[in-house]
């Protein structure tokens, strides 16, 4: 079982250069609060390994006018692609700008209006051609996912967009969107409850889930129900996938107003929501490997694991996460930056090694390139 442990501020590292001005958003996770963070002591249990007290260094900041940017990837040239919410473009900022983003164009069909919107994006496996662009947005109905090849300059087409998975449940908050490539080729798609507190537990509903799906938006084979997408539930509201160095997923995931989350998600898996949040040894559900108390000091978003180190960005809470993984055991939260860059929404590995962060809210929002220690 593994460990909840509770956050706690750590060492905060320096910036390289004054945070934006401007004011953050209240949207995802819960209000905005100017008040310091708080800590809270371990939960109890077995001691756990911290990750290295040395700090991400910052080594840029991207004034690059973005609005409400929600998730980046990388093209192999070490392009970023990042996604507007509220606006569907996608903009596109070259290796080696300092403050510009060209503007790739707008993704058809998607109607933004609360949480919803262009959320996120992910790159098809391999090289060459007949890779594509994958986007997570909020539609008139639904959230959805489509595709878009990449053209001969690298860069998607969005003027002929496939629809290959649609009708998860959309609402004002609680939309979910994260979407990531796994190291099995297959799509893993974080969704939200949407609000609809029956869906998490229901397995043939498609709110309150990890899906696994083909590149074509099938259900892959071996998923735990059968022909059936989902691959994990009872979730409230998944913000954040990637897998560490032995191929185990996690997942960052909102609390409501106590007990965000981080997940070790395994197929089949039940994580508890509405019945259950945090740790609390119930069986049937499986506990969170890491859990904040307190929503103000994380709402925990984009998550990039290095090694076996997890990054997340902290909307709420206005800062980066750093957490040791040691097999299916999180350590304790270590935070840095609190409160010196906003909120931050998406954190992302770069070609070349750095770590992306991209702030949410600061009016307009920018990119933090961390060099990361070790």
């Amino acid at each position: 079982m593994a460990l909840a442990a509770s956050g706690c501020t750590g060492t905060a590292g320096t910036p390289a250069a004054p945070p934006a001005s401007g004011s953050a958003l209240a949207t995802e996770g819960n209000t905005a609060s100017g008040s310091p963070a708080t800590s809270a002591p371990p939960a109890s249990g077995p001691s756990t390994p911290r990750p290295s007290t040395t700090a991400p260094r910052v080594v840029a900041r991207i004034d690059a006018n973005l609005s409400i940017p929600w998730s980046i990837v990388f093209l192999p040239d070490g392009t970023a692609l990042i996604s507007e919410r509220d606006s569907a473009l996608l903009k596109a900022i070259r290796p080696g700008a300092q403050d510009a983003a060209d503007t790739v164009g707008q993704v058809p069909d998607v109607v933004p209006g609360g949480e919803g919107g262009l959320l996120g994006l992910a790159l098809s496996p391999g090289t060459g051609s007949g890779r594509h662009l994958y986007a997570y947005f909020t539609a008139a109905s639904d959230n959805r996912i489509a595709r878009f090849r990449l053209g001969p300059d690298g860069l998607p087409d969005l003027g002929a967009p496939e629809v290959i998975f649609s009708g998860i449940p959309k609402a004002a908050t609680h939309n979910g969107g994260r979407i990531r490539f796994g190291p099995d080729g297959f799509l893993y798609v974080g969704t939200g409850d949407a609000r609809r507190s029956g869906d998490p537990q229901d397995r043939n509903a498609l709110g309150g889930k990890v899906l696994r799906l083909t590149a074509d938006g099938k259900p892959a084979p071996g998923n735990p129900f059968g022909n059936n997408p989902v691959y994990s539930l009872g979730h409230r509201n998944v913000q954040g996938l990637d897998w560490d160095s032995a191929g185990r997923l996690w997942a960052s995931e909102f609390g409501p107003d106590v007990n965000d989350e981080l997940n070790l998600i395994v197929p089949g898996g039940n994580y508890g929501w509405p019945e259950v949040t945090g740790a609390p040894h119930r069986g049937g559900f499986r506990d969170a490997a890491a859990v904040w108390p307190s929503t103000a000091d994380s709402s925990p978003s984009g998550l990039e694991i290095v090694g076996d180190t997890a990054y997340l960005g902290a909307l709420r809470g206005q800062r980066l996460w750093t957490i040791a993984l040691r097999g299916e055991t999180a350590g304790e939260p270590v935070a840095y930056f609190t409160r010196q860059y906003g909120r931050i929404r998406d954190v992302s590995l770069a070609p070349d090694g750095r770590l992306w962060a991209l702030s949410n809210g600061q009016n307009p929002d920018f990119a933090l390139v961390l060099e990361l220690p070790g």
